[in-house]
């Protein structure tokens, strides 16, 4: 490690956060501050040339179940429902890296940057970060011109047991939603959020147009890593055990009991500081229906990074379950109501920090150092809640003669086998294909 570099494990009272609205993934820029680098023929820019600090951040999740196909290969949906019925080699689970480096020096010339990596992680000697294309300014009004504005209603289910809570559920109409109005239940949790394009003089990103490629199931971030560019200072750190990706989520229980209701089961993970559970589906009146393990009401899909002390806050309030939680039963009313609903399991994990000169003990208001680097952790699970995925994707192809039969009489292969996923439309629709 170099000199003056310090990691921690961040605390509950040392993580810092930037409070923010964010609907579901979508990144919002808060501002913009930027310092230009002086010396415009410096190739690489050199730590303290100039003011301001580079922000560098790595967001490692652990993806199983439906997600861990989708992030495996691609392919869409379709690709996704031939794993699901047997046909095809996918990984019980993916890795997905993102990488954001936010810096208040401008490049001399066109951005370049690069991320060289570990060989254990086994997704080459680097990942370029490239600066995205600038886009144009987006429509004031999301619904300005002939799109439809959305119709229909939301009810929000929450709390683990066999019967929802008296009260329940709270409706929310759409059209009042997209017109602002929100309710309590989707402001009381502050996620993180990291460098984005438009905040920083220059900003690089991985994944991005250039490289893609998924990080294989077996990569780790255990090593050795630099960071380094025409528009940052060289970042140097590295990751020791512990500070890596999460074990997968292994759900060990999902099917639908007596009374209607799902109990769910999972097994722990390594790392985990909390978890929350959530489903989401839609009625056949055109409800959409969701449910979360919280006690108290709260936004059913929370799947953002969180800060250690905002963690710790969301388990003291039990809006996250602890870290030793392994159960939560799905109740009957919210199984009945949804249709093929989207059940995701959650295990937020700890978090990393680096930084150059290293942080003092009390560091002062005015502390800048050259970069920062923060490292966080997640794994989820995605599934249909009521329905044991594992047995499903076993490879049932062929084990008691059928794909013979079939090839004898092709007549049969022509008749319409039941879609135990509820229609390929509606899964491709939750993952965006």
């Amino acid at each position: 490690m170099v000199d003056g570099t310090t990691s921690t494990i961040a605390s509950a009272s040392s993580a810092a956060r930037i409070r923010v609205r964010r609907p579901g993934t979508a990144a919002l820029s808060i501002g913009t501050a930027a310092l230009a680098l002086a010396g415009a023929g410096a190739a690489i820019a050199q730590a303290g040339a100039t003011g301001g600090t580079a922000v560098y951040w790595m967001t490692a999740d652990t993806t199983s179940g439906m997600g861990s196909m989708m992030a495996g290969g691609g392919g869409g949906s379709a690709a996704m429902m031939q794993a699901m019925m047997g046909g095809g080699e996918q990984a019980d689970y993916a890795h997905l890296l993102s990488l954001q480096l936010g810096s208040p020096r401008k490049a001399a010339g066109e951005p370049s940057a690069e991320h060289l990596v570990p060989a254990g992680l086994r997704a080459g000697p680097s990942l370029p970060l490239v600066t995205p294309q600038r886009m144009p300014a987006a429509e004031t009004d999301p619904w300005h011109g002939t799109m439809e504005k959305p119709k229909g209603r939301l009810l929000i289910y929450w709390g683990c047991g066999d019967r929802a809570r008296p009260g329940q559920p709270v409706v929310i109409d759409f059209a009042s939603m997209m017109a602002g109005k929100m309710p309590p239940a989707f402001t009381n949790v502050r996620p993180l959020m990291g460098p984005v394009a438009g905040r920083h003089a220059t900003y690089g990103e991985w994944p991005n147009q250039r490289s893609a490629k998924p990080v294989p199931a077996a990569g780790s971030l255990v090593g050795d890593h630099v960071v380094r560019g025409n528009y940052t200072p060289e970042i140097k750190f590295s990751l020791a055990q512990g500070q890596d990706f999460l074990a997968p989520v292994v759900v060990s229980g999902n099917e639908a009991g007596p009374a209607g209701s799902v109990p769910l089961a999972w097994r722990p993970v390594g790392g985990a500081k909390a978890w929350f559970v959530a489903t989401m589906g839609a009625a056949q009146n055109g409800d959409m229906v969701m449910w979360s393990s919280s006690e108290t009401q709260t936004m059913p899909m929370m799947m953002a990074h969180l800060a250690q002390d905002e963690i710790a806050r969301l388990v003291a309030s039990k809006v996250l379950l602890p870290a030793s939680a392994t159960r939560c039963t799905v109740p009957a009313e919210v199984a009945k109501a949804s249709q093929s609903g989207m059940l995701t399991t959650t295990a937020f994990g700890g978090e990393a920090n680096f930084s150059h000169p290293a942080r003092p003990a009390k560091a002062p208001a005015s502390w800048r150092p050259d970069w920062t680097v923060k490292l966080l952790t997640k794994s989820s699970y995605t599934g249909l809640l009521g329905m044991d995925m594992a047995q499903m994707m076993g490879g049932q192809s062929g084990a008691d003669g059928e794909d013979e039969q079939q090839a004898e009489a092709p007549e049969k292969a022509k008749k319409k086998k039941r879609n135990p996923f509820g229609g390929i439309e509606s899964i491709g629709s939750v993952f965006g294909q």
